[in-house]
């Protein structure tokens, strides 16, 4: 790969780091519907006009139906519930539990048609990443039954993720990923209107708040969007999801260095192996990876 390439790979890895604590930002004065809506619409509002231009909402039309899942399975669920779920645990944790998603892949693929051999690599590697999880909420810092419904809500949203791969595997693998994900982020602004609505604010937010729905929308979700389809295009899907193993270190760093969240032994040795445990069942690059989009964390 050229320097280029290098340098989107290490910003992109940066980037989706980032959503967790600026989420956790932003929910000081801010619903978690607020949330969700703002960083949908702020990168609609980026990324429908490019995708306008460059005619990449052409091949839509014959695939309403799965650019309609997608967002409800990609963006819809998963930016409310991680949300929801940051209300509760540390956004250092939020980001290790969504990197079980090459593990939940894996797992999920069978159900929806897409089969992939499961040898001695695979089946060790998701065993390592259950112990992994294990060990991160078994003998980790999730105390309480809403740290618990924290943790369930992130974990839901990582099957969304999951479930929304599997439909750009299986329905998308045709059209223009931008059109695609832009027309997405369109429909999901249009969805979670009412429930920002509804849970607005009566007082007006912090700068702080309005500022991290901002880097959310613009920088984590439309910026990050961009890199991605870029690194598809230079280094292939394969290798730009392995971002996937950069992330969830990036938002431990923030939510421990900068938010004094607690991490501990158990919450090191957890993400050591789910990302060997990710690594192990995903080395050989399965189909399924290699056509994923990338969730805009």
């Amino acid at each position: 790969m050229t320097w280029r390439t290098w340098l989107a790979f290490g910003a992109l890895g940066m980037v989706w780091g980032l959503p967790y604590f600026f989420i956790k930002l932003a929910l000081v004065d801010l619903s978690a519907a607020d949330v969700a809506w703002g960083r949908v619409s702020l990168g609609a509002l980026v990324l429908l006009p490019i995708a306008w231009k460059r005619g990449a909402l052409r091949s839509l039309a014959a695939h309403k139906g799965a650019v309609v899942a997608f967002a409800f399975a990609e963006l819809i669920g998963p930016f409310f519930l991680i949300s929801v779920g940051e209300r509760w645990i540390g956004s250092s944790l939020a980001g290790i539990l969504v990197a079980t998603l090459p593990l939940t892949l894996i797992l999920l693929s069978p159900a929806f048609g897409l089969r992939e051999p499961l040898g001695t690599r695979r089946l060790v590697g998701l065993a390592t990443g259950f112990i992994g999880v294990v060990v991160l909420l078994g003998i980790g810092s999730v105390h309480g039954l809403t740290a618990w419904a924290g943790v369930g809500c992130v974990l839901l949203a990582t099957l969304g993720y999951a479930v929304g791969s599997i439909i750009v595997q299986k329905y998308l693998s045709n059209t223009d990923e931008l059109g695609a994900v832009a027309m997405s982020l369109g429909i999901a602004a249009i969805v979670l209107l009412p429930g920002a609505l509804w849970t607005a604010p009566s007082h007006t937010p912090a700068l702080l708040s309005l500022l991290s729905v901002g880097v959310l929308g613009i920088v984590c979700t439309a910026l990050a969007l961009q890199l991605y389809f870029y690194l598809i295009r230079r280094a292939g899907a394969a290798r730009a999801s392995v971002i996937t193993y950069i992330n969830p270190a990036v938002a431990a760093l923030l939510g421990v260095g900068v938010l004094h969240e607690p991490f501990g032994l158990a919450g090191g040795l957890g993400l050591a192996l789910i990302l060997l445990g990710s690594w192990l069942s995903t080395s050989r690059a399965p189909a399924i990876l290699e056509s994923e989009l990338g969730p805009a964390r």
